[in-house]
């Protein structure tokens, strides 16, 4: 019995069109990875990224690093409470400090500093006191009171009011010397080391006040006359310590 059904016939360009059948590959698997290795070289210096031939200086670099410190903690001295003993302040800084106040020649207030200092070496008194002390009698030397510039008078030696307008003395250093004189009676019971230029030098009862307080009520009559003394000093003090200073 023959088969009913009749197969259509296939074109050759069917046959042409047709897809191939995929064909399986076989792709080898490892059992490992092997990694890869970038390298990523970083410029040494900010130079280096603008400057191709620039060279890094690292040593340089670590000197700056290493140098930087916190500020340091700035430690004002104590103001002195004796008359006698060392002043701790140089003569360009007690000029300079005198110079705030009144604007005198610079070279004169430098010499002027320097007899202060010298003067009260010689008789073992605290310049920064005998300073402080005229800086206070004199208005830093701007006067307006009973003493006058030409007396050479710097503490008020026998400035006792209207019409006693004090001693007068030749020069600045023997003025100077007339003080450091004073304040040596007021201070200790040794003799001077230099000639008496002060005639009012015995009328001081020899070591009867060593302190700078002890001058309250004997050097000046103003219970407070020893405190603007401090004041002055601690406000020298504050000058001098206080200040930047660049190499």
């Amino acid at each position: 019995m023959m088969n009913s059904c009749v197969s259509e016939p296939v074109s050759v360009e069917t046959v042409v069109n047709a897809e191939p059948a995929a064909v399986p590959v076989a792709i080898p698997v490892t059992d490992t990875i092997e990694p890869v290795t970038v390298t990523i070289t970083e410029p040494d210096t900010i130079a280096e990224l603008t400057e191709p031939d620039a060279i890094a200086e690292p040593d340089l670099i670590e000197l700056v690093t290493d140098t930087i410190s916190p500020p340091e903690r700035i430690i004002i001295p104590p103001v002195p409470i004796y008359i006698l003993g060392q002043g701790i302040i140089p003569a360009e800084t007690l000029a300079e400090f005198l110079l705030l106040s009144n604007p005198l020649d610079k070279e004169f207030a430098l010499e002027f500093a320097e007899i202060y200092i010298e003067e009260a070496a010689i008789e073992n008194i605290n310049h920064d006191v005998a300073f402080a002390q005229m800086c206070l009698e004199t208005g830093f030397l701007n006067f307006g009171g009973l003493v006058i510039p030409e007396q050479n008078n710097f503490g008020g030696l026998g400035a006792t009011g209207p019409g006693h307008p004090g001693l007068w003395f030749p020069d600045a250093r023997t003025g100077v010397r007339a003080q450091i004189q004073h304040l040596k009676a007021y201070a200790t019971e040794e003799p001077l080391n230099q000639e008496l230029v002060n005639p009012r030098y015995f009328l001081v009862r020899l070591g009867s006040s060593p302190r700078i307080s002890g001058l309250a009520g004997t050097w000046a009559a103003d219970p407070l006359y020893a405190g603007k003394i401090n004041s002055i000093l601690e406000r020298l003090y504050e000058f001098s310590f206080s200040r930047v200073t660049t190499p």
